[in-house]
Parts: structure tokens; C-alpha cells; sequence
């Protein structure tokens, strides 16, 4: 299982932002402080307030505009990258932060929450990548 802890401005603005995007709430693990917002059994993202951050970790926090990582969420369909832009810009993201990917075989589009985490969703058709660039 993996873990994605993340600060957040606005623990509310945020849930509703990765509600929207397809995410859902463990009620377990969320209090007033937190939420535990559930992609797969394995990927588990855990929205921090600022001061719960804090008694994580003594770093200072990004500043607005920069970038820590790059999240990429595998998607089985190409529609449902388009439809998870569509729903991040309209519920306090931004969608298309980078260049939008299209090359036959993957697609992707990158997505900013409104704490500028970027997310990438991706789909990829493994079995129309062209030979030559296959690993291996």
C-alpha cells in the first residue's frame, strides 16, 4: 500500500476536489484534521491541515507554484482521463497545468488541486505500442 501525504489549505475545499475526481472518503482514518481519500486498495491519499502536517515534519512547506511530485493515476479508459480534467477544473483545480500527451498508445493530462498538487492521469494501451519502443 502507498500512502500520499499531502498539506492542504482548505481540508473541505479538498476533500470535495478528490470526491470529485474519484476518490473516496475512509471515514476511519479522517477527523477535523485530516481524510483519508481512497483511489484503489493499494493508493491511499491523506490530506493534511497545515498544522497536522506540522507534527509530521519540521520542513517548511512548498511555496504556492512550485512542485514536489508528479502523481500518476492509471486510468482504463481514455475518456475517463478527459473526464477527470473536466471535473478537476470544476471543482477548484486546474486542469492542462503541462502539455497535454497524446501518442496513440498513452495519453495523459496533468491536473493541479487547489493546492497545486499535480496529479497525471494516464491511459495506456500496452498492446498498440509501436515495436521498436517496446522495453526490453
Amino acid at each position: 500500500m502507498i500512502f500520499v501525504n499531502l498539506p492542504v489549505g482548505n481540508l473541505d475545499a479538498s476533500m470535495d476536489f478528490y470526491k470529485s475526481i474519484g476518490f473516496e472518503i475512509n471515514p476511519h482514518f479522517s477527523d477535523e484534521t485530516a481524510a483519508c481519500m481512497v483511489w484503489s486498495e493499494a493508493i491511499h491519499v491523506m490530506l493534511l491541515t497545515h498544522a497536522k502536517w506540522r507534527t509530521f515534519t519540521n520542513r517548511p512547506l512548498p511555496p504556492a507554484g512550485s512542485s514536489e511530485v508528479m502523481l500518476a493515476i492509471s486510468h482504463v479508459e481514455r475518456e475517463a482521463v478527459d473526464a477527470m480534467s473536466k471535473a478537476a477544473a470544476a471543482n477548484g483545480g486546474t486542469a492542462d497545468i503541462n502539455p497535454v500527451q497524446d501518442l496513440g498508445f498513452l495519453y495523459s493530462r496533468s491536473v493541479a488541486d487547489p493546492d497545486g498538487h499535480v496529479w497525471e492521469a494516464v491511459w495506456m494501451d500496452p498492446a498498440a505500442i509501436p515495436s521498436g519502443d517496446q522495453p526490453g
